[in-house]
């Protein structure tokens, strides 16, 4: 009789089977936990009134700017008006922060409701 050995070899590697999971997590359908969802919806109450704010900033100061220019550069013909458009883009600048808090305040309200039940329901114990 022969004498026959049969053996098994495995070889496993952690890397590679880390480097599977993270290419087969790209191809499944997104599941939204209830955590992500309060995240997203939390983020998104202060979004809004970032965008607008940070907007008007930029372009007050820039409305700041120019009326500095026709102030201190083309002093004979825009004295007065360089005046004007730089007391506008002061009040713009000035509007920026209070507008954001405005803004934030009312997406606040709106979502709530969806908050405060996304957090009654993580805040049971199962």
């Amino acid at each position: 009789m022969e004498n026959k050995r049969e053996t098994f070899s495995y070889t496993y590697s952690a890397k590679q089977q880390e480097e599977i999971q993270t290419i087969r997590k790209k191809y499944l359908p997104k599941e939204e936990d209830k955590m992500e969802q309060l995240r997203r919806l939390d983020q998104s109450a202060v979004k809004k009134g970032t965008i607008v704010s940070v907007v008007i900033g930029v372009l007050s100061s820039l409305l700041l700017g120019v009326g500095m220019c026709g102030t201190m550069v083309w002093m004979q013909q825009w004295f007065i008006p360089g005046i004007v458009v730089g007391v506008i883009g002061i009040a713009g600048i000035a509007a920026a922060y209070p507008l954001y808090s405005h803004i934030t305040k009312k997406e606040r309200e709106k979502l709530a409701p969806q908050i405060l039940k996304l957090t009654d329901e993580l805040s049971k114990p199962e």
